[in-house]
């Protein structure tokens, strides 16, 4: 029911509970709400319903490049494997609460081995990138390898049961400069695009490309930093095909790493519903900010598609 909304509710999983479950089973006559769950993912998954999730947008932490200062994080685990096994038991229960012919969408960037280092100094381009602590190189790789994260983990999901459909390349037209000398800047990361079942929900006219030519696979976006939010964000441009591609007005939205709120924000504006859940208790509130200073018909930002090259751009 774009234009109108049924408010947002925070807590943890036991609190809201029951709200997910009206939901699940009254999403399409109920305005568009936002439920944000405060607690760890996986936990807060397996407290809900099977088969209600229409799609999931989410970027969860990449593995050994940021330490978020909260106990219970994913990305600093002491081995690449334990990292994509605490993963692919998060994304095992978003396959049980996404509904038959859900869609998962997945933003991952990928990592350099440490090369034996235990920390990391500031850079002085990008001093958050600072860390105390390091994962060791894995097992197999060799000081200054990139490690495949994305596809590691793209790979492991299939096994899991999903069907991947697609790897989206995500360009960063103002992708942040590295302090290197010895291979290209790295300006793209991925966004996967999984299905629940062989056949899905998936209007590709609600998202066409120039001329109405179907949406192509490299999208260049600009990163949007946010002052407020962690280093993390990613732009609302990016979230916008996904949820229009595979969702409709009244469906719901779910982000297990919901962060600063960006898959929410879009998916409220376009008359989705939305649950996002979040451990750091700091980025929620940032989320909350963000979902209640946004009028409830407030359209998402339009995006310009380039066909022939297959850009998306503000």
């Amino acid at each position: 029911m774009a234009g109108s909304r049924g408010g947002i509710r925070r807590g943890g999983i036991a609190r809201l509970a029951p709200r997910v479950s009206l939901l699940a089973e009254s999403h399409a006559s109920l305005p568009a709400e936002a439920l944000l769950v405060e607690g760890d993912a996986l936990a807060s998954l397996r407290g809900m319903p099977d088969g209600f999730v229409q799609a999931t947008v989410t970027s969860p932490p990449y593995w050994s490049l940021r330490d978020y200062g909260i106990s219970g994080q994913i990305g600093l685990e002491p081995s690449l494997d334990d990292y994509l096994e605490a993963l692919a038991e998060v994304f095992a229960q978003v396959r049980r609460v996404t509904r038959p012919d859900g869609t998962f969408w997945l933003n991952v960037g990928d990592s350099f081995t440490s090369g034996g280092r235990t920390r990391r100094a500031p850079d002085r381009k990008h001093p958050v990138r600072a860390m105390k602590v390091r994962p060791p190189t894995p097992e197999g790789l060799k000081p200054k390898d990139l490690i495949g994260v994305p596809w590691r983990l793209a790979l492991a999901l299939q096994r899991g049961g999903w069907y991947l459909r697609a790897d989206v390349i995500w360009h960063q037209p103002n992708a942040m400069p590295e302090s290197v000398r010895d291979r290209p800047t790295i300006a793209h990361e991925y966004v996967f695009l999984f299905s629940k079942s062989e056949g899905y929900k998936y209007d590709r006219r609600a998202f066409p490309g120039v001329g109405g030519r179907n949406l192509r696979s490299v999208w260049s976006i600009n990163t949007r930093p946010r002052p407020e939010a962690h280093f993390a964000t990613y732009p609302e441009a990016l979230v916008q095909p996904p949820i229009a591609l595979t969702t409709g007005p009244g469906d719901i939205v779910l982000d297990p790493f919901a962060g600063s709120g960006t898959t929410g924000v879009v998916a409220l504006a376009g008359g989705r519903h939305f649950i996002g859940i979040e451990l750091n208790p700091a980025y929620l509130d940032i989320a909350e900010r963000k979902l209640r200073s946004r009028p409830p018909d407030a359209p998402a930002p339009g995006a310009a598609v380039d066909a022939d090259r297959g850009d998306l751009g503000p």
